[in-house]
């Protein structure tokens, strides 16, 4: 769980920014994403290949 207390005299749009960043470096929205659907594991290994600049 991601938690962003508000400090006072802070605008709602900086700590949405906040909250915005620490959800990126979770990674919770990329992991929501793969679940998102089944993928075939050779989509997936193709996914990665692709990802790391390698073709087989």
């Amino acid at each position: 769980m991601i938690y962003v207390s508000v400090q006072p005299n802070e605008s709602i749009d900086s700590a949405l920014k906040r909250f915005n960043l620490k959800l990126q470096q979770s990674g919770l929205l990329r992991d929501l994403k793969e679940h998102a659907h089944y993928e075939k594991p050779s989509e997936k290994r193709r996914r990665q290949a692709r990802r790391r600049g390698t073709r087989n």
